[in-house]
């Protein structure tokens, strides 16, 4: 189960973002993969007074207030000596929220059934917007069933994850459903952490220590 976290916590991103934000996503990825967290998109906004907005998430896809403490703790420091913006900037971690950016090949593989809007870099069959409801991935394509499709359209469509510039799910009553349902399974599993870390703080304590060793005698 650990290696599993493990490789799910490093899962390259298939859809990344230019630029300054690429700049930025490159200093803090590394930092979030150290902490057990997944890097979902870096957004670089604003005139005099910029903001860096970095979403991260765990691998399970949740993200508490306290993860977010963690990590602007961590980067701080990180993205002062880096200094990746010239002007001042305002740091903000946030979660990638219920409607979020699909960006890798698990996220279509967890969202599967739920409905999506995609814009490809590079146009498929002279289009490069599609909506339609996710229904899993074959390799690196996102296989997707068309709501927009036209009369003698195909609906059923391969889309290469590493050729699109966004992917968004749409909010739908199933997906905040869903939502609440994992973030409820969240709570649980970290409540059950902590009994078992309380646990075995109790029996550190009442272990009986072994007499030291005298030596000769």
């Amino acid at each position: 189960m650990a290696a599993s976290a493990a490789a799910d916590a490093t899962e390259p991103r298939l859809i990344t973002e230019p630029g300054l934000s690429a700049r930025v996503a490159n200093i803090a990825e590394p930092v979030l993969e150290q902490l057990g967290y997944r890097l979902v998109r870096v957004r670089v906004s604003g005139g005099e007074s910029s903001t860096m907005q970095i979403m991260a998430e765990r691998p399970d896809g949740t993200l508490t207030i306290d993860d977010c403490e963690d990590i602007s703790r961590a980067l701080s420091p990180v993205l002062d000596v880096a200094d990746p913006i010239e002007k001042a900037y305002r740091l903000e971690i946030s979660s990638p929220g219920i409607d979020r950016p699909l960006v890798r090949k698990s996220d279509f593989d967890r969202y599967a059934g739920h409905l999506v809007r995609i814009e490809m870099e590079v146009p498929i069959n002279g289009r490069k917007r599609f909506r339609g409801h996710l229904t899993g991935t074959e390799g690196d394509l996102a296989k997707l069933h068309r709501d927009d499709a036209r009369e003698g359209d195909e609906a059923d469509v391969l889309l290469p994850i590493g050729d699109m510039s966004d992917a968004k799910l749409v909010l739908t009553d199933e997906l905040v459903t869903e939502a609440l349902r994992r973030e409820k399974a969240a709570k649980r599993e970290a409540r059950a952490a902590k009994r078992e870390e309380r646990r075995e703080e109790r029996h550190s304590r009442h272990r009986p220590q072994r007499p030291a060793d005298k030596g000769g005698e």
